[in-house]
């Protein structure tokens, strides 16, 4: 206990001194990366981004990591500010240039920059990063308690970049519409930060562009001069008449450049994607852009069975793909604030994004240090806030993220309630939940975010939510058969039971006005196979598995959650009357392209005239199947293959069951099917 009333006092030191202060500059088109191997413990090499675990080493907790690394700074830097950005290290970091300290940084899971230019010499320069893992942003967000190993190191890339020393420190920008939700004004607030030893005037170009790259508005300020070594905040508005509205379905995004201007001439200039989008809370619904959403969901936690937390870009915008195709519209981002990579595929590919900051299970069952720890201690607060901060610098200016999540299934208390107060202030544009309970007794302390939170309900509970002055979220819902492991073993079938009461259920939710959605428990399965050989994790809880393949609920979450809904199907003469009814939030059944066997339909009052044998399809505009049936008796060789004569033959250690150019052996003794084989192809063992 000694060891840890330590790491407090350090954070809490650290903190002191440095919340809230993080920058995160606006990266210009030239950016260095520094992924790659870097050296590790002096004698070893490792490849960053990683997990020192998944990679073969072990570093015990309170023992520190060492990395290591050349750095060469391009010959056209010299006289600018030189800055380094770290998007994730695991849990804290020390870093040094050359042997002399630029910085630190307590938490896992968020972005962190440093200046390094004082530090730097002319050539031969050498970048250190000395990380703990085990601190206490770990244990506060139980990070490697649930991925049930020591999540350390430098999870996610790094970079290095060059600006003007007279440069934009912050861009951030919100959308305001008017009453009608027609015309708009851009919010950008800006931060200069003059890091020369003199002073400087200064002006801003504003270039917006749409997805075309057409140019719709243009507006330049007025000079004003920033005192050296000092920072100055300016607020624009830029007014828009008529802007294309990102929502999910359509996820429009337009080019924002903001140019900083010295003597006329631009010295820096960023770019960056926005959409216009406005989130308001009225009664016990949550509107996007004036319209009352439904949030058909899931959780999601980073994770692949052999790189653990630390996943390939790739992947991010895979998964962002996976589940919209399932008809996702909403991801929480279960427990810590995602990439970068993850938000930009989900403001283009049109997902929700619910970012939750990394503090889990404080004061619950789940996290044994608060029977020896004090969750209303004012010492956490630096630390609470700070994870909350980092979280919004890192995704305030995606249009997908619309919630901020202050925490997962913890206490309220009067730190909470300052915490919100915090996240209020800093981002008023977006609401709050907190994830604890919103009735019943277990931790239910009063949580006053702006939007109540209830897992695990039963399915009574869109209705109990219906009776909440808030909006209700089902912040984790509808939890995957993962932890019934003798029942899924000897009964893989039983997979398939999940999905029809899915079905019941959303429909549930949707029927009653104060629920807002769901997010099902979980997306992907969280298993890390270890280098030594040992399999951890919680397990198997996912619709897709750690591999990315799509698992039978996959499917049945896709037919929940599909935004065409078939109502009836009823003979009509020589065809079916199908009724449909549109649960999209923002488009209407005329952007759905719906074909019968190949052939586009149109649908009159919610009616569709489809023939008998049919392959009905709805096509969402974003290009993937929202919802497919099939109508009327199997092709004749379909009929054929089912009935395949089934036969057997048996010796002292199998038996083998052939049907058709199938054949199945299985274990005599264990009564296992060894392996299924189409001639002498194996499809399966």
């Amino acid at each position: 206990m000694r060891k840890q009333a330590m790491i407090i006092l350090f954070a809490l030191l650290y903190l002191s001194a440095h919340a809230q202060t993080q920058r995160l500059s606006p990266r210009p088109d030239h950016v260095v990366s520094l992924n790659g191997k870097w050296n590790f413990q002096e004698q070893y090499q490792i490849n960053v981004p990683g997990e020192w675990v998944m990679q073969g080493f072990t570093i015990n907790e309170g023992e520190t990591a060492v990395y290591k690394r050349s750095l060469e700074i391009p010959v056209e830097w010299k006289g600018q500010q030189v800055k380094l950005r770290f998007d994730a290290v695991s849990s804290h970091a020390i870093v040094k240039v050359n042997n002399v300290k630029v910085g630190e940084h307590e938490g896992g899971f968020v972005p962190f920059e440093m200046d390094i230019t004082n530090a730097l010499k002319e050539n031969n320069n050498i970048l250190e990063v000395a990380v703990q893992a085990g601190t206490i942003s770990d244990r506060l967000a139980c990070t490697s308690q649930y991925a049930a190993h020591t999540v350390g190191g430098i999870l996610r890339k790094v970079s290095m970049f060059a600006l003007p020393p007279v440069n934009l420190a912050d861009i951030t920008v919100n959308t305001v519409f008017d009453k009608q939700y027609r015309n708009a004004s851009l919010q950008v607030r800006t931060v200069i930060a003059n890091e020369s030893a003199g002073n400087a005037a200064v002006a801003y170009r504003f270039i917006l562009k749409d997805r075309e790259g057409k140019i719709v508005l243009q507006q330049k300020t007025s000079q004003y001069t920033v005192a050296a070594q000092s920072t100055v905040n300016h607020e624009q508005p830029l007014p828009i008449r008529a802007p294309h509205q990102w929502n999910p379905e359509q996820p429009y995004l337009y080019e924002l450049q903001v140019e900083l201007l010295r003597n006329g001439q631009p010295v820096q200039s960023a770019k960056q994607q926005t959409g216009f989008r406005q989130v308001t809370i009225k009664g016990n619904e949550l509107l996007v852009n004036g319209r009352p959403v439904k949030l058909r969901g899931v959780n999601r936690h980073e994770v692949h069975p052999l790189s653990g937390r630390s996943i390939a870009p790739e992947l991010h915008r895979q998964d962002a793909i996976l589940f919209r195709d399932a008809n996702c519209n909403y991801i929480r981002t279960s427990h810590y604030p995602p990439s970068e990579e993850f938000l930009q595929a989900a403001d283009e590919l049109g997902l929700f994004v619910e970012s939750e900051a990394a503090l889990t299970w404080i004061e619950h069952g789940a996290s044994p240090i608060w029977r020896l720890w004090n969750y209303q201690d004012e010492k956490f607060l630096p630390l609470m806030i700070q994870a909350n901060a980092d979280n919004i610098m890192m995704g305030k200016n995606h249009p997908s993220v619309i919630i901020w999540s202050l925490g997962n299934e913890s206490r309220w208390s009067p730190l909470w309630e300052k915490v919100n107060t915090f996240v209020k202030k800093t981002d008023p544009g977006r609401p709050t939940t907190f994830h604890d309970q919103c009735w019943g007794g277990f931790n239910n302390a009063g949580s006053k975010a702006d939007i109540a939170v209830y897992h695990y309900p039963d399915i009574n509970g869109p209705a109990a939510a219906a009776a909440s002055e808030r909006p209700v979220l089902f912040g984790e819902y509808a939890h995957l058969s993962c932890y019934n492991r003798r029942e899924l073993i000897t009964d893989p079938g039983v997979r398939s039971a999940y999905n029809a009461p899915l079905v019941t259920f959303y429909d549930s939710i949707h029927h009653y006005k104060g629920c807002l959605g769901g997010a099902i428990w979980s997306g992907i399965d969280d298993i890390f196979h270890l280098p030594d050989g040992r399999i951890v994790g919680y397990g198997p809880w996912g619709p897709i598995d750690g591999w990315r393949r799509p698992k039978p609920e996959y499917a049945g979450m896709k037919k929940a959650y599909a935004p065409v809904k078939i109502t009836s199907v009823k003979e009509a003469g020589d065809h079916l009357e199908v009724g449909i009814v549109n649960r999209y939030d923002f488009i209407s059944l005329k952007d759905i392209k719906i074909t019968a066997n190949g052939k586009p339909l149109t649908a009159e009052n919610g009616i569709l005239r489809v023939p008998k044998k049919a392959h009905l399809v709805f096509n969402d505009p974003r290009g993937f199947v929202a919802n497919e049936e099939v109508f009327g008796e199997p092709e004749a060789k379909e009929k054929e293959q089912r009935n395949w004569e089934v036969s057997w033959s048996e010796n002292d250690g199998a038996i083998f069951v052939k049907q058709g150019p199938i054949t199945y052996t299985i274990n005599k003794i264990r009564g296992v099917i060894e392996s299924v084989r189409k001639g002498t192809d194996t499809l399966m063992t």
